[in-house]
């Protein structure tokens, strides 16, 4: 029996791979699924599994078929996807190559509304410095929606609640289907020619992408741009926005938020009229009361400005200045009295000046006198004192009581262990000197 022939990994998988990706009907794979393990490679692959409710498949897209899809990617989105089988030998695995995807189902008219409000952002469509303002007190408004639908007797309702003075304007219009499109922009462009009304409310109940697409119709959107009254808009839901929501002058989250952003309400009016009423009754009597005031002063003014007034006024002021002289002169008079006593006393005759002189030359003889007997004092007491110092330290004193000074080879001897038996010391008296001989030392 002959050996049977194994086969390597390599050869398997490389056979494998063969198969799968030669296969005609594995080249152009169509599939949907829902998107799940979403990663995107710093090189800009795009990696993750599609999946439906019973398998999954392993997926990867190249960066340069990755930059081409006009939307982004994300976990859980519904996609449709063009691709091939593809083998990886390392690990024995088969996936999908893609060079197309798009969204499911809605994903298309979503990316069809992410372009166009794209474009008409860059356009300046959008831009707040564009927003015609709405007028405060309309006299007639417009709106453009469906004559059946409850969107006009909301507003009107509305209106007819808040402002009594305006009125309302229909403009029947198809607000979904076919022909809704043409029919939008005939209206807008009918209201704008009429010339009947002050603000235009576009409207319709809420519904799904499809049912407002017509308000993101591009027509649509420049119609509201180029309409010369100013448009509120109140499409769909409150999280409904369209792109006419955009390029509108006002945006409103119902038909009745919308007619009351066109109207102002009576109750604020009434109180609004109660309150410059106030106001001007305030500022009228505070204007009576200035002008009372000014006439007052006038008055004044005049009395003063009367002659017999001034008579009154300028004998009053020369009797003042009468009183002032009087006051400066008598005050004058007074200074030079002051100083006339004051030269009077410095005058002294030459016997005084000399009597005076001579007195303080005998008290100064006699402090100088004074102080030198003191000096001459302390200087004998210093000398007295510093001859007794050096008396005391004489050495010539000392030796008076019998002390004598011993030497030894001209050094002084001030302890016994300083000579020795035999030395010769020398002894000074006060009256000569003795050499003597060191016989014996006796210790204390």
């Amino acid at each position: 029996m002959q050996n049977p022939q194994y086969l390597t990994v390599s050869a398997l998988t490389q056979y494998i791979k063969v198969k799968l990706e030669n296969d005609q009907h594995l080249k152009k794979v169509l599939l949907k699924g829902e998107i799940s393990n979403f990663k995107r490679h710093s090189s800009g692959h795009f990696y993750f599994s599609l999946k439906d409710d019973k398998a999954s498949i392993s997926v990867m897209m190249f960066q340069t078929y990755a930059k081409t899809i006009q939307f982004e990617p994300k976990e859980g989105d519904k996609v449709l996807v063009e691709g091939y089988i593809s083998v990886y030998e390392a690990r024995g695995t088969y996936s999908l190559s893609l060079y197309q995807m798009t969204l499911d189902g809605i994903g298309d008219l979503y990316l069809k509304y992410e372009k166009l409000k794209k474009e008409f952002e860059a356009m300046g469509y959008f831009s707040p410095d564009i927003k015609k303002p709405i007028p405060k007190f309309p006299k007639a408004i417009g709106v453009i929606t469906s004559p059946t639908g409850a969107v006009i007797q909301d507003i009107k309702t509305t209106v007819s609640r808040r402002y009594l003075l305006t009125k309302v304007i229909l403009y029947p219009v198809l607000v979904q289907g076919e022909g809704s499109k043409d029919d939008l922009v005939k209206k807008i462009k009918q209201a704008n020619k009429d010339n009947l009304v002050d603000v235009i409310i576009l409207g319709r109940g809420g519904g799904s992408i499809e049912d407002l697409w017509s308000f993101n119709e591009a027509e649509v959107v420049m119609a509201i741009y180029e309409s010369k009254i100013p448009i509120i808009t109140a499409i769909g839901h409150e999280t409904d926005t369209t792109l006419s929501d955009y390029v509108s002058d006002l945006r409103a989250a119902t038909p009745t938020a919308a007619a009351e952003l066109a109207t102002p309400n009576t109750v604020d009016l009434l109180n609004d009229i109660k309150e410059k009423r106030r106001l001007l009754d305030y500022y009228m009597f505070e204007r009576m009361n200035r002008m009372r005031q000014q006439l007052l002063f006038l008055d004044e003014r005049l009395q003063g400005m009367s002659p017999k007034t001034k008579l009154i006024q300028e004998k009053r002021s020369l009797d003042q200045t009468l009183l002032r002289l009087n006051l400066i002169y008598s005050n004058q008079l007074k200074d030079r009295l002051y100083k006339t006593n004051l030269l009077k006393q410095k005058l002294i005759s030459p016997e005084e000046k000399i009597e005076k002189y001579h007195q303080r030359f005998n008290d100064l003889s006699e402090k100088m006198n004074y102080l030198f007997k003191n000096q001459i004092t302390q200087k004998i007491y210093t000398y007295q004192n510093i001859s007794d110092k050096i008396e005391s330290l004489n050495p010539l004193k000392v030796m008076d009581r019998g002390f004598a000074l011993t030497t030894k080879n001209k050094s002084v001897v001030t302890s016994i262990e300083d000579v020795c038996i035999g030395d010769i010391l020398e002894v000074e008296l006060k009256d000569g000197v003795i050499k003597t001989e060191v016989k014996e030392k006796e210790v204390k």
